[in-house]
């Protein structure tokens, strides 16, 4: 069954995002949304959605390193569930430990400095969450 899902690396100021492909191996970033205001957020990502016609979408679900659920765990959760009341979409949380650590160790990689690493690391971010997503369900 050929779906595309969005992947959202959601954040305080700038929430990344990323595409699938319609047989849900690869995970494309296609950008971010900026708003320090969860409900503007919530329906700029929605548009998203709506944009790219998903059916499911999963958010990062930001883990403590030793397991436990902390403010941003919260956070998370309570835009997942706008999110969710907004689009009538499937939207589930998916643990994103060590995904923006990638995701720098990447633009470390590709020199990548300045304005530039800032402008592309949640969405490299919400790329990273999305593709291990994918990963875990093959």
């Amino acid at each position: 069954m050929a779906e595309r899902i969005l992947g959202v690396d959601f954040g305080d100021t700038r929430t990344g995002l990323a595409v699938s492909d319609l047989l849900g191996m690869l995970a494309n970033g296609i950008g971010y949304v900026n708003s320090n205001y969860m409900p503007k957020t919530v329906d700029m990502v929605a548009e998203k959605a709506k944009e790219y016609g998903v059916s499911k979408i999963v958010v990062g679900l930001p883990i403590n390193m030793n397991g436990t659920y902390g403010p941003r765990a919260e956070h998370a959760r309570e835009f997942a569930d706008m999110l969710k009341e907004k689009t009538n979409l499937p939207v589930e949380m998916f643990d994103e430990r060590c995904s923006t650590m990638a995701a720098h160790q990447i633009l470390n990689l590709t020199d990548t400095r300045g304005k530039k690493r800032k402008a592309v690391v949640d969405t490299l971010s919400a790329q990273i969450i999305l593709q291990n997503y994918l990963d875990s369900k093959r």
